[in-house]
Order: structure tokens, then C-alpha cells, then sequence
């Protein structure tokens, strides 16, 4: 029986995928389960029409994420943190400081999305990624500096 896959399928395919499997596979285990739908022609429509508008609103978010990685580049970010002695830092600055100092300055970021290499337990300047979509990462500097 040949079906169109409605969810992503591992070892089987993505959303969109026609694939042929046995009957009673289809009828008792993909289809109940909202796995996948008949290969008829209005359910392959139907998916294409999801996946369209899947595929815009990827588009959009994209879009979103280039135009804020255009207003974060050459950014330098400052973020005040207890020092010890010889400049090193109690504990480290973490991805929470750093989404709470953009926070200050108005701009909304996951902290999540933003990647440390190696945790910040040093005053000085350092290279910080931000992955703000899967295809559009952004490189800001975080100045550490003593607090007080």
C-alpha cells in the first residue's frame, strides 16, 4: 500500500515522503497513529499544501534572524561580575547573563541560542556565538568587567 508520510518517520522518511509498506502496517500501525494518510491525490495535495506553508514560515523566521543579526553585529555587550584575585571571576559568566545584559539593552534572546566555546571565568573581552536560526549565526564580544 503505497502512503504519504504526514510526520517525520525514522528509517521510513520525512513529511511529505511517499513510501510503500504492507497493508496491514499502513492500516494498523502509520494510519491510526496519524504517522501517515493513503496516497490518494487529494491527501497528497493536502500535505504539499502543508509543506508550502511550512517552507514560508520558515522563509519568515530566516528573515526575522538576518535582520537581527544585521543590528547585533559589531555589538559589545558589558556585563559587570564579582572578581577575585589576578582578574579571575567567581564562577563564570553564564548564557543567562548574557540573554539578561541583551535584555537590558531591548533585544529579546534564548538563552539557549547563544553558545559559549568555553565557560567565561576571565575580566577581558571575549568571542560569543549566537545561533539565532539553523542557517544564521551571529559572533558578539562580551566585555567582562569587575563589578564595583
Amino acid at each position: 500500500m503505497k502512503v504519504v508520510l504526514i510526520k517525520d518517520f525514522e528509517g521510513y522518511g520525512t513529511m511529505g515522503t511517499v513510501i510503500e509498506v504492507k497493508d496491514g502496517f499502513a492500516r494498523n500501525y502509520l494510519i491510526p497513529r496519524g504517522i501517515a494518510l493513503p496516497a490518494t491525490e487529494s491527501n497528497l495535495r493536502h500535505v504539499q499544501s502543508i509543506l508550502s506553508q511550512k517552507q514560508r514560515k520558515l522563509q519568515k523566521e530566516k528573515e526575522k534572524a538576518l535582520a537581527l543579526a544585521k543590528k547585533l553585529e559589531g555589538l559589545v555587550l558589558e556585563i559587570k561580575h564579582q572578581v577575585g584575585e589576578k582578574g579571575k571571576l567567581y564562577g563564570s559568566v553564564t548564557s543567562a547573563e548574557i540573554a539578561k545584559a541583551f535584555a537590558e539593552k531591548g533585544i529579546e534572546i534564548d538563552r539557549k541560542k547563544i553558545i559559549l566555546a568555553k565557560p567565561i571565568r576571565d575580566v577581558g573581552i571575549h568571542t560569543v556565538s549566537i545561533k539565532l536560526h539553523p542557517e544564521v549565526e551571529v559572533q558578539i564580544k562580551v566585555d567582562v568587567q569587575p563589578q564595583g
